[in-house]
């Protein structure tokens, strides 16, 4: 892996990254990745499993296009994902009355 690239390249990445460890705890999950190509500066990563949505991971263009070459930024973004998986997989909140 290397650091650096254009928005979009980025884009791609994050999504690649963010689907392997998301699929890693259920394959039935999904990832996300809402990037604003108006804005181009921001990524919001999200998961989803059914109908439900994961709460947004916000990461800026430029610390993943910095760091995607880190193995230490990788490895906490990676447990990110996956904890935000796990809570996916835990229990249907309760219907509302």
């Amino acid at each position: 892996m290397f650091s650096g690239g254009d928005f979009h390249e980025v884009a791609r990445w994050l999504q690649n990254f963010a689907v392997s460890h998301a699929k890693r705890e259920s394959p039935r999950i999904e990832a996300v990745v809402e990037a604003d190509e108006a804005h181009p500066t921001t990524y919001g990563v999200r998961l989803r499993l059914g109908e439900r949505w994961s709460p947004r991971i916000e990461l800026d263009f430029k610390t993943v296009a910095d760091n995607r070459g880190s193995l230490a930024w990788c490895n906490d973004l990676a447990a990110q994902v996956r904890n935000r998986a796990r809570d996916l997989l835990g229990p249907s909140p309760p219907a509302a009355p």
